[in-house]
């Protein structure tokens, strides 16, 4: 199911301004999930599909890049990792709720808050900041295209379907990226 929420579609740009803006659309779209006067359903999907896309256009052309920049280390590539699969962890929690006005759908908000807020603040810090030391403009030009063409790939093919966000997150639990008791 694809989403009537505009979560933008560059196609070229400093990789690190492309990933600060969708830091933001994280952030708002948060916001909107914990108003009970928003079109919570819509909401949910929209942020489940910007989820999916970011992580991945991250995982397949930013770490990568910047791992053989020497700007991160291996250590710090294979964290954001694990933090994006916790974060669609909680996120498969929250599109499996039935309703989006229980308590239940709140404390699946929250902990999906709490996951991405923290990988936001981590991944600034300790990957960001790195990548404008350590990566020229026209690296980070380059991987700004090779960012927004594959998140705008993996929009177009609605990554944030339920069954897709079951099968990443089954993946990343056979990767072992997941903690086997994180589903109490």
């Amino acid at each position: 199911m694809s989403t009537s929420i505009d979560l933008g579609r560059p196609i070229s740009g400093d990789v690190i301004d492309l990933i600060l803006e969708d830091h933001r659309r994280f952030e708002a779209l948060l916001r909107d999930l914990r108003d009970s006067t928003a079109d919570r359903d819509a909401v949910r999907q929209a942020l489940a599909a910007l989820h999916v896309a970011h992580a991945e256009a991250e995982e397949k052309h930013v770490y990568p890049t910047l791992r053989r920049k020497d700007a991160i280390t291996e250590h710090e590539a294979e964290h954001g990792e694990e933090e994006h699969a916790e974060g669609h962890e909680a996120m498969l929690k929250v599109l499996e709720l039935k309703g989006t006005d229980t308590q239940a759908f709140d404390d699946a908000v929250e902990e999906l808050a709490t996951a991405l807020n923290h990988h936001l603040t981590e991944e600034e810090l300790t990957i960001l900041n790195p990548a404008r030391d350590e990566v020229g403009e026209q690296v980070r030009a380059e991987l700004g295209t090779a960012f927004a063409t594959e998140r705008n790939k993996q929009l177009d093919a609605d990554c944030g379907a339920i069954d897709n966000v079951r099968r990443i997150v089954k993946a990343a639990e056979r990767e072992g990226l997941l903690d086997e008791d994180s589903d109490d």
